[in-house]
């Protein structure tokens, strides 16, 4: 029988000779901008400068310790090195700095300010003094970023599978499923479900083969929380996994993740076959009578598969295709059995609400939204990243106190920037200025026309035209319709050509009741939660930007001047006539007339924009 307390006290005892840990952030977006490289010049340096930095730890290593972690949520500042216990935290590590970090830094404790961050201009030493971190609340990516997610016996060390065991040797399936319910969790993948209610649900089936699912297919653009909680913190989804079973009565389980997601998938792999290994997966687990082995299945990528029947399906080798329900997938699921399926971060939830208890848990977030929620902030905001926040927290305090506030096209911070968020990504909503001081749980959301969905946050500024935002996604969601239903399969087609032709300025004002007309149709009729949400893009628009609608179809303009093919330019007086602009155009399109005042060929004209940036009087103006 496994023994967790040994593991803890070994890893312990192999830490105890260690003064510093060097951590390197290997999340995708770290690797992206050569974190990889980072991390072995930190070894070949090290070396040649005759340093103990250690890579591994057997017992008896003196000096420092360096490791790889998964995602540390600052993303736009990578590649992160997170030194500890200095609390310092260093961006945009490029191999060339990593010398001066190990004489400086790790030798002595003198701080290189040139990659620290700065915020208006302060300097600031690590994460507990970046307004990025300090406004969070960092429960499931609490040690995101700090384990190293290849390392078993450290997620150990630091409580892991204690609320696994807990629940196997102490807690009958139904005690598991009524603190589940009493927690007052609801899933984090789109809908908000309460996961007891669908935990017993599973349970109270009468089968002698059920399953659990870990729903790991993160379609949505700019959406990357499951992505990381996988690449950073893989036993956690086991554990949860594990939770799932024992209250379900299932004795297998399935994390389907897409085959994109290359390093989630590595590292989910690996975390299996090390619970495998050191007997936390397979038959009796603890010792105790419970046994449960999970697979780890890759799928093709298609944005459909992320619904529960086809995710089901596409496991079977079927055509991912969502099938109609009743029955529900408790009821009748994998391969006709009872199944449960949860998303990567609720999963991770599941040990953290058993650890800490029912009634800590719930004092963070709302009462009918207890707990946390991660989003994937991206878009013209100063910071993007990966956050976790309370449920119910604000959209102005994530855009303009954890973001740092929306730029500009010279990257100026201005509140007057602000004009929307995408929430939830294709299946959501539009928020807008109004909704800056609304809370965001799922209730609250609904209220507005908008949701949680998975959790992207996507920030637009006064320079982002909506009707293409909504072009954008509906291009996005009729790419991934499965085309088992017509009214999903055709009128995400049709929404999609209109869209272009009012973005085309070819559109008529019964073409606009026509799109909401279809958009409604298509809500209602479609088979399933992705194709019913489709029209959420168009819909949320409508409702708060109708007038950018009615200006590209009545004026034939683009209020934000997005859309190219509505798109003129002209040359005001503030032309100085030096003639850049002339060399500059690759089509010849501005000519000189005899009193030398220059002019745009509207037909040649193909939009470039070099003129404009060329411009150094700013006399170019998009109209």
């Amino acid at each position: 029988m496994i023994n967790l307390e040994n593991i803890v006290q070994t890893f312990k005892k192999a830490n105890q000779n260690i003064t510093k840990r060097i951590i390197v952030c290997a999340g995708t977006g770290c690797v992206a901008n050569g974190s990889l490289e980072v991390f072995k010049s930190f070894v070949n340096i090290a070396k040649e400068m005759n340093i103990d930095v250690n890579i591994e730890l057997k017992g008896e290593e003196k000096g420092y310790f360096l490791t790889k972690s998964g995602c540390q949520g600052f993303c736009q500042n990578g590649p992160l090195v997170n030194i500890l216990p200095s609390g310092i935290l260093y961006i945009k590590v490029k191999t060339d700095d990593v010398k001066e970090i190990l004489e400086e830094s790790i030798l002595s404790d003198i701080l290189i300010d040139r990659l620290c961050y700065h915020n208006k201009g302060k300097l600031c030493k690590g994460q507990s003094e970046i307004p990025f971190y300090q406004k969070q609340c960092r429960m499931v990516l609490k040690q995101c970023g700090v384990i190293d997610p290849e390392n078993i016996k450290e997620y150990i060390a630091n409580g892991g599978y204690v609320a696994a065991k807990k629940v196997c040797g102490e807690m009958t399936d139904k005690e598991i499923c009524n603190m589940i319910l009493m927690s007052g969790l609801r899933g984090r993948g789109g809908a908000g479900f309460l996961t007891g209610k669908k935990w017993d649900l599973a349970r109270n089936q009468k089968a002698s083969k059920k399953y659990v699912i870990c729903n790991g297919d993160e379609g949505d653009p700019g959406a990357f929380m499951d992505r990381s909680v996988m690449e950073g913190n893989p036993h956690s989804v086991i554990e949860g996994l594990i939770i799932a079973s024992k209250a379900t009565g299932a004795n297998e389980g399935y994390i389907y993740v897409r085959t994109e997601y290359d390093l989630a998938v590595k590292r989910m792999k690996k975390a299996v076959k090390d619970a495998i290994e050191i007997g936390l997966l397979g038959e009796n687990i603890f010792g105790l009578n419970h046994s449960f082995t999970i697979n780890v299945m890759e799928g093709a990528g298609a944005f459909v598969c992320g619904e529960e029947t086809a995710l089901i399906a596409s496991i079977e080798g079927k055509r991912g295709m969502p099938s109609p329900k009743p029955p529900f997938p408790a009821q009748s699921g994998l391969w006709k059995s009872p199944t449960t399926i949860n998303n990567v971060e609720t999963l991770a939830t599941i040990p953290v609400i058993v650890n800490r208890g029912v009634q800590a848990f719930r004092q963070i977030g709302t009462e009918s939204s207890p707990g946390t929620k991660t989003f994937a902030l991206t878009g013209n905001v100063l910071n993007t990243g990966l956050i976790e926040v309370p449920l119910g927290t604000t959209l102005r305090h994530i855009v303009f106190d954890i973001a740092g506030g929306v730029t500009d096209e010279n990257g100026e911070v201005w509140e007057e920037n602000f004009k929307s968020v995408q929430i939830g990504g294709p299946s959501g909503g539009c928020l807008t200025r109004e909704h800056l001081d609304i809370p965001l749980d799922f209730d609250s959301l609904k209220k507005v026309g908008a949701m949680v969905g998975s959790g992207g946050l996507v920030v637009m500024s006064n320079k982002n035209c909506m009707v293409n935002m909504a072009k954008f996604f509906m291009q996005f969601t009729q790419n991934e319709s499965c085309g088992k239903c017509v009214l999903c399969r055709e009128g995400t087609k049709q929404m999609l050509l209109i869209l272009m032709d009012i973005t085309k300025g070819s559109a008529s004002e019964d073409s606009l009741f026509l799109l909401e007309e279809l958009a409604k149709a298509v809500e209602v009729g479609s088979l399933c939660g992705l194709g019913r949400t489709a029209p959420n893009p168009i819909l949320s628009t409508l409702r708060y930007f109708r007038n950018e609608y009615d200006a590209h179809i009545k004026e034939k303009k683009c209020p934000a001047g997005e859309c190219v093919d509505i798109l003129s330019y002209k040359i005001t007086d503030k032309c100085v006539r030096c003639g850049v602009c002339f060399a500059k155009c690759p089509v010849k399109a501005i000519s000189v007339e005899h009193n030398r005042h220059y002019k745009i060929n509207s037909i040649k004209c193909i939009k470039c924009d070099v003129c404009v940036a060329s411009c150094k009087f700013n006399a170019i103006e998009r109209d």
